[in-house]
């Protein structure tokens, strides 16, 4: 007598450590797959030749020299905050704040150069700007940090919170130091004085933050790659068990590695402040802290890949802003084929990490 016994269809298994060229020749194969799919819905769908659009994507990015500037600040400040979650998430301290964070350290900027506009000389200005945003970032991020290593709390919700909560402080601020009173917003601060103004490289002042991101790019990667505190947040990432066995002391990693983080997104809005944007307002970070959530995670807290992931990211966005205006269609078509890319991108690494097996239905002899 025989018994069907059912067996999955597909069993899932995590697959070992793939070789890092395969892994980004099947993220390349995704963006390919993505962009024939994007053709396909932009053919039969808004009747128009693909290869436009995709050229479209590019001039938006590389048209003019100044569009070639921008994408390089938008990916260095992208990046910057990046860098800065990246060794908290390595530790699996899920850090959503980044937003908050880098707002706080906007706010420290600009409160220097308010306050202190015309009492103080322009070299110091800038060391008590420097100062006050690391500051106000690291205590945007020690706070959760603290209650996590104290009480355990969900540093998941307690980072959103904080980021909620920085948001409307700037907003008070704004109306406090708004620039014509009744305007409802500050404007571009000291624009006759240029005190608080970090100075221009070259006659460009997108410079001076790209050169800032590629340093802490190498910084980040000998920190966390060869640095006793970065092998510390690795060991911590894996088990918190195992590294308290081998003496780390858990807590103190927690609350040192948050107020790396938050230096880093408070460097982030000083540069905001002080060399690209010189203004405060409660969109300034613009999400970046979110999409630096999925920069770090993409490329696996590699800081150089970081680079790759936040480029892309900056690309897909400038691109789809530019078919927008081009085409005339609004902002969601060019949302949706973003999201068709990034759909391809982030579900390929399913592929990178897991197997699938599949099994057909065995038979087994009963007696």
């Amino acid at each position: 007598m025989y018994n069907t016994i059912k067996t999955p269809l597909v069993h899932i298994t995590r697959r070992k450590d793939i070789v890092w060229y395969r892994a980004w020749l099947i993220r390349i194969l995704a963006i390919v797959l993505a962009l024939i799919l994007c053709g396909i819905i932009t053919t039969f769908v808004v009747h128009i030749n693909p290869i436009e659009v995709y050229k479209t994507m590019i001039s938006g990015n590389f048209g003019t020299t100044r569009k070639i500037w921008f994408m390089g600040q938008d990916l260095a400040t992208l990046l910057i905050i990046s860098l800065a979650l990246a060794p908290a998430f390595r530790m699996r301290f899920w850090n959503l704040g980044g937003d908050g964070q880098a707002l706080m350290g906007c706010f420290g900027a600009a409160a220097c150069m308010i306050l202190f506009s015309g009492s103080v000389p322009n070299w110091l200005m800038l060391i008590m700007m420097f100062a006050a945003a690391l500051f106000c970032g690291m205590l945007w991020a020690v706070i959760p940090a603290f209650f996590k290593a104290k009480w355990n709390t969900n540093e998941t919700l307690f980072t959103l919170m904080m980021n909620y909560l920085a948001t409307q402080i700037i907003a008070f601020f704004v109306v406090v130091w708004e620039n014509p009173k009744g305007s409802s917003k500050i404007g571009i601060i000291n624009q006759r004085s240029r005190i608080g103004w970090l100075p221009e490289i070259g006659g460009n002042k997108y410079i001076l933050i790209i050169i800032v991101a590629i340093v802490l790019a190498v910084v980040m990667f000998i920190y966390m790659r060869y640095s006793k505190h970065g092998y510390e947040i690795a060991v911590v990432g894996e088990s918190e068990p195992t590294a308290r066995y081998v003496g780390i002391k858990v807590k103190k990693v927690i609350l040192r590695t948050l107020l790396l983080s938050g230096a880093i997104c408070g460097l982030a809005g000083f540069l905001m402040v002080s060399s690209t944007n010189h203004t405060l307002t409660t969109t300034l970070v613009g999400g970046r802290g979110f999409t630096g959530v999925m920069v770090a995670w993409l490329a696996k807290f590699n800081p150089f890949f970081m680079i790759l992931t936040s480029f892309l990211l900056v690309f897909l966005n400038r691109g789809a802003s530019e078919i927008s205006t081009m085409f005339g269609f609004n902002d969601s078509f060019g949302a949706i084929l973003t999201g068709i890319i990034l759909f391809f991108i982030i579900g390929c690494e399913f592929f990178l990490n897991y197997e699938m097996h599949f099994r057909k239905r065995a038979k087994k002899e009963v007696e």
